[in-house]
């Protein structure tokens, strides 16, 4: 009688089974997942671009990332990769540059490391014939542009004595929801040096925001006000990348009215200042 009711449930439990292995099949190409830089980029070819993104007809130069290595972005870096999933920035900016038509990206960092790896590959003749790897091809890169990053999260926990007081039934209710409200800024800061002259060319600050109310909404329900709580809750990492695109559509208006600081010395840039010190 056992080995019946087992067999008795075996469709059901294949079922369930078959029910919780589509339900937790990996989707591509998620909206939800998707920050403000989005897309794809092949030369000038775009697909996918995010809107708002600034666009120039032509490029303003050849362009190299480099991440920020500071020790207030180091510090920033190391407490933060674990707890928001927040990586490395130049990646973001690599798209964001490419995809604008504004700059020609040139690779560096690890990139640089693998081509001066076959360059050493071809000198010691592991490379086969006519690989054509050697001097005089890279691209110099004109312009270097560095991105910082800060977060900050402030809890609203006022706002909860606020609502207590003008809805005294409801206090105690209203006031431990409001107490879990957060407002989570980012902000960023982009700066662009001419590689040559080692002058700063253009800075640009960029910002987001987000309101977390996660905790009023889910005394609702996961339907609460229509299914509000799905868009309660900003991810750290999206906010930072939609700090960085705004930061990078602020350089590229700047750098597209571009006009050049005056010389301070008699011969140029750098031959004397008129600040005299005595």
């Amino acid at each position: 009688m056992k080995i019946k009711k087992m067999l008795a449930f075996l469709p059901i439990t294949a079922c369930i089974s078959t029910l919780l292995l589509n339900g937790c099949a990996p989707q591509m190409g998620t909206q939800s997942a998707k920050t403000t830089a989005t897309g794809s980029v092949a030369g000038s070819h775009t697909e996918n671009v995010n809107p708002l993104l600034e666009r120039c007809d032509n490029p303003l130069g050849t362009l190299a990332v480099n991440e920020d290595y500071s020790k207030m972005s180091a510090f920033w870096a190391i407490g933060n990769v674990n707890r928001y999933g927040q990586q490395s920035t130049v990646p973001i900016l690599r798209l964001l540059a490419q995809q604008s038509g504004c700059f020609v990206v040139v690779g560096r960092g690890n990139d640089l490391n693998n081509m001066m790896t076959e360059r050493r590959l071809a000198a010691s003749g592991q490379l086969r014939k006519k690989s054509n790897i050697g001097k005089g091809q890279m691209v110099a890169a004109d312009y270097t542009v560095e991105p910082t990053v800060i977060f900050k999260t402030n809890r609203a926990g006022g706002l909860g004595m606020m609502a207590g007081a003008f809805v005294p039934v409801f206090g105690p209710l209203v006031g431990m929801a409001a107490s879990s409200l957060n407002t989570k800024n980012a902000q960023t800061m982009l700066t662009l040096v001419d590689n040559r002259s080692g002058i700063q060319v253009a800075v640009a600050e960029g910002s987001s925001s987000s309101f977390d109310i996660g905790g009023l909404f889910g005394m609702l329900g996961k339907d609460g006000l229509g299914g509000l709580g799905g868009y309660t809750n900003t991810p750290e990492g999206k906010l930072i990348v939609a700090s960085m695109t705004d930061s990078f559509n602020n350089l590229v208006r700047a750098t597209r009215n571009y006009k050049p600081q005056q010389a301070t010395g008699p011969h140029g840039m750098g031959t004397g200042g008129k600040m005299t010190v005595k």
